[in-house]
C-alpha cells in the first residue's frame, strides 16, 4: 500500500491511493479509517502530506472528519442530477434502478396567507392545495415534499394525489404546460420535522430544494419545497463558457 515517488506531488498520490481503497472497498461506506500515524506509516507517507490529503478528499466530501471520534468514508449518493435538468423525483429515482413510491402525509386546502398570495399572484379568495408527501426508494424514505398549487389548476380530488405525479395532474386538462422553474438549494443540517420523517439523524444533513414552477405564459403555478436526503442526493450545474 506503500505510496510511491513520481512526478507529481506526494499528497495527490495518496489522495488518488484512498479513493482506490474506497473504491476497491478496502475502506468501506461509513466506516472508520484507521489512526493519522498508522495510515501515515502504511502509507510510506509524513503525517503533514497525509493531513493535506485528507483536507481535500473532505473538501471533495469523500471522508468526513469527526473531532475527538476519527475519520470515515463518506456514502456516496445514490441519486445525481443536473439542476438545470427539470426533471421529477420519480424519473431520479427510476435512473438509479429502484422503485419510487409515495407515502401519502397530508393534504389541505386553503385561502392562501400573503405570502401565498405574493407568489401566486392571486385573490385572497383564491383556493390553495397543499399537498404534503414522503417519496421512498425501493421503501426507503429519501425525498420529502411540500407542494402547493392553486386547486383551479389541480382539478382532481386528494384520491388521485396519492399515485400522480403533481405535474401530470397540472397538464392533464391540457391548459397548462410547465416549462421551467427557478430553484434555490439551502442546506440544513437539522429539521424537526423533515429530518424525523426522512429517518435521519443529526450527522445527516438535508438539501432543501425550493422551487417557482412557471407556464409557457410565465404564471407560477407551482411552488414546491422539498426536503432531500444529503447522503442519497447530489445536485450537479453544467456550467458553460459564453
Amino acid at each position: 500500500m506503500v505510496v510511491k515517488t513520481d512526478q507529481r506531488h506526494l499528497y495527490v498520490q495518496v489522495i488518488e491511493r484512498l479513493k482506490e481503497d474506497i473504491d476497491s472497498g478496502v475502506f468501506k461506506e461509513n466506516e472508520k479509517f484507521p489512526s493519522e500515524f498508522e495510515l501515515a506509516r502504511t502509507l510510506g507517507v509524513s503525517r503533514a502530506t497525509l493531513r493535506e490529503a485528507l483536507r481535500v478528499l473532505e473538501e471533495d466530501k469523500v471522508i468526513v472528519r469527526k473531532h475527538g471520534v476519527g475519520t470515515f468514508v463518506n456514502p456516496r449518493p445514490l441519486f445525481s442530477s443536473g439542476i438545470e435538468q427539470l426533471s421529477s423525483v420519480s424519473s431520479m429515482i427510476c435512473d438509479a434502478g429502484m422503485v419510487p413510491g409515495t407515502i401519502f402525509m397530508d393534504v389541505q386546502e386553503n385561502l392562501p396567507n400573503d405570502e401565498m398570495i405574493e407568489k401566486f399572484n392571486c385573490e385572497a379568495n383564491d383556493s390553495l392545495v397543499t399537498i404534503k408527501r414522503v417519496r421512498t426508494a425501493d421503501g426507503e424514505p429519501v425525498v420529502y415534499c411540500i407542494d402547493h398549487v392553486l386547486s383551479k389548476n389541480l382539478g382532481v380530488g386528494s384520491d388521485l394525489i396519492l399515485n400522480e405525479s403533481i405535474f401530470d395532474l397540472i397538464e392533464k386538462s391540457g391548459e397548462i404546460r410547465i416549462v421551467q422553474a427557478v430553484a434555490n438549494i439551502e442546506p440544513v443540517g437539522y429539521d424537526d420535522e423533515a429530518s424525523s420523517i426522512l429517518r435521519c439523524g443529526v450527522d445527516i444533513p438535508l438539501l432543501v430544494l425550493l422551487q417557482h414552477h412557471y407556464s409557457e405564459e410565465g404564471e407560477m403555478v407551482l411552488y414546491s419545497k422539498n426536503y432531500f436526503r444529503a447522503d442519497k442526493f447530489s445536485f450537479h450545474v453544467v456550467r458553460k463558457r459564453v
